[in-house]
């Protein structure tokens, strides 16, 4: 009945779509296995892409051919760019998206991905054969053969959803959970563990009264994603999200609640995203706040439905409902259905390889919410990164890794990796320790020539980029060459209250000015108007960015080429770490758990000394 692929993929999230759409698009013939043909690619928590560092790894996807930056542009409602008060390494995009029309616009892509079939069924084990692994085992009784598998499963690996004290199996609700497969990893000696999350209630927009609340409206101007001509909204067409808070009021009826509460009972035994805590766990850790905000955030063009952003809940209904109608704009609030807590599987990922194959299993790879992290882009990184390697062991290629100095992608994998995780892991800008060089503006520049290499990236994406490029350094020239005289530059400056010139200056000097900007100067300037007219902002904004922060890019390079230092030196596969006696037990443990590749892999693993790393370097006769 089934033909043998190259590349099975188990699950159609976010991960899984990447990861199919990227292995085919190399040329892997591919099978997309779903419970569910219609929940491809869903939205399971809020319409929204990207945010503060989530952002920079849909730009990073989409640098790489990845699909989720041109079916977000496709797809959203709004458009923010955040922390632009802040300096360009923290500017983050983040969208407000139809989500009905988010997962329509992907299972549209993947259908048009020449190398990809569908079949619907559950996937209950995995073919295994002396330490490969060569296919799956569906609900149905199908063995499907396969070079490599990428088990992307999500929330669904015997998940149980919690209200109140109700609780049933289920990896969404109204949609059954996966079992089976967490059995057998067990068995063949994989160490699992329990997570949790949660979603809020879902509301009828028409109960509501916006106006006690503060709108929140998209940008004047709508960047997006992709770095590819995606049509998007206008600015004036966006949908408005809204702002509303709890009180004191509220916080009491929540904790009604409390003795009934699966998370504070005890019936929830896996640890919940520290950074995207439950309304009831926030009011019972920072019980001294009288208010948390809460967003009021529309589900799509043509509904009617509200997501409340910050009232994630596990707690009985009827609390959930009272608790909800002392919120302003809330009074009358009728609910769709309630907020819900789910509990499932996931795999610690130390126990994977940097291309995120297992290291105990080979051709099994691990994508997304299995491997401990939380939110749709991190979880579509890793699908997207272990299907372009799935592809490449299935050809016998060495796999792409991405450096913690290349991209927000590589220091997600590399701190699940080094580090592992006991509780949902979430991307911060903070956790890229080169956020200077890993901008949201900058992805293109950074990997699409390495995708496209591959052949993943298309000609017409490199174009692109090689046109970018060539821009930017066009411009760059012109800047250093283009005098500006006083008497046609003052007034400018003196609107943007900046010293006059008392001599001609190059252009270059004068951007270099804080508060200037190239896009007011080139509005205000005849003179720079008419030595860029032929270059678009995208250009433009790169070459300010790299004007004004030359030095502190310059700096970041240095330390990433003293880092490298340690990452060129590999330790060899058989190292003994049990005969280095003066390694602390810990780090003995750890490395010869982890495997290190790399003495740079070494020193970043938790608990690991720079002594321990000094040791291992003279041992190794460096």
């Amino acid at each position: 009945m089934f033909p043998s692929y190259d590349v099975i993929v188990v699950g159609a999230g976010h991960a899984g779509c990447e990861a199919a759409a990227a292995a085919a698009n190399m040329g892997s013939r591919v099978l997309l296995v779903t419970m569910n043909m219609q929940t491809i690619a869903q939205m399971s928590c809020n319409p929204a892409m990207g945010g503060i560092a989530k952002g920079q790894i849909v730009r990073e996807i989409d640098a790489l051919g990845g699909y989720s930056g041109i079916v977000t542009d496709q797809s959203m409602i709004q458009f923010r760019m955040l922390n632009r008060s802040k300096g360009p390494a923290m500017w983050s995009p983040r969208t407000q998206n139809d989500r009905m029309l988010f997962a329509a616009k992907w299972r549209e892509a993947l259908e048009n991905t020449s190398g990809v079939d569908f079949y619907q069924d559950m996937v209950k084990g995995l073919l295994i054969k002396n330490g490969v692994c060569q296919g799956v085992i569906t609900g149905l009784g199908h063995e499907i053969q396969a070079k490599a598998v990428v088990l992307t499963n999500g929330t669904f690996l015997n998940g149980v959803i919690h209200i109140g004290d109700k609780q049933f199996g289920g990896g969404r609700v109204a949609e059954k959970a996966a079992t089976g497969i967490t059995e057998q990893l067990v068995s063949l000696g994989f160490e699992s563990d329990r997570l949790k999350t949660g979603t809020p209630p879902r509301i009828d927009g028409r109960s509501l009264d916006y106006s006690k609340m503060e709108e929140q409206k998209g940008d004047d101007e709508i960047v997006g994603f992709s770095y590819m001509d995606v049509e998007k909204i206008k600015p004036e067409q966006q949908r408005s999200c809204h702002i509303t808070y709890t009180s004191e009021q509220v916080h009491d009826i929540l904790r009604t609640g409390f003795d009934r509460s699966p998370m504070f009972q005890g019936r929830i035994q896996g640890v919940g995203p520290r950074y995207c805590p439950s309304i009831e766990d926030k009011i019972n850790r920072f019980a001294e706040r009288e208010r948390h905000q809460l967003f009021v955030e529309p589900e799509g063009w043509n509904t009617v439905e509200i997501y409340v952003n910050g009232f994630s809940t596990s707690l009985p209904e009827d609390v959930q409902q009272k608790a909800l109608r002392l919120v302003p704009g809330f009074e009358n609030a009728r609910m769709f259905r309630p907020g819900y807590a789910i509990e499932y599987d996931y795999f610690p990922p130390t126990q994977l390889q940097f291309s995120l194959e297992t290291k105990h299993v080979s051709n099994l790879f691990f994508a997304g919410q299995i491997n401990g992290t939380t939110g749709y882009e991190e979880a579509a990184c890793q699908g997207l990164m272990a299907g372009i390697n799935a592809h490449l062991k299935v050809k016998e290629q060495e796999p792409l890794v991405l450096k913690r100095s290349e991209a927000y992608i590589g220091v997600l994998i590399d701190d699940l990796i080094n580090k592992g995780t006991d509780e949902p892991y979430r991307m911060f800008t903070s956790r890229a320790e080169f956020r200077t060089l890993l901008r949201q503006d900058n992805a293109d520049l950074r990997l699409t020539e390495r995708s496209y290499k591959l052949g993943l990236a298309t000609e017409e994406r490199m174009q692109k980029t090689r046109d970018k490029l060539a821009g930017v350094d066009q411009v760059k020239s012109i800047l250093k060459e283009l005098p500006l005289e006083p008497e046609e530059t003052n007034a400018w400056l003196n609107e943007n209250n900046s010293a006059p010139l008392t001599q001609k200056q190059r252009a270059h000097q004068v951007l270099l000015r804080p508060g200037l900007d190239i896009m007011s100067m080139k509005n205000s300037l005849p003179k720079v108007a008419d030595a860029l007219k032929d270059f678009g902002r995208e250009v433009l904004e790169q070459v300010e960015i790299q004007v004004k922060y030359d030095v502190y890019i310059e700096k970041e390079n240095e330390l990433v080429k003293r880092m490298s230092q340690l990452e060129d030196l590999v330790i060899p596969d058989a190292f003994d770490y049990t005969k280095l006696v003066s390694l602390s037990n810990e780090a003995r443990q750890k490395f010869t758990r982890i495997k290190p590749r790399t003495l740079g892999q070494a020193s970043r693993i938790s608990g690991v000394n720079p002594s321990d790393v000094q040791i291992l370097m003279v041992y190794m006769g460096r």
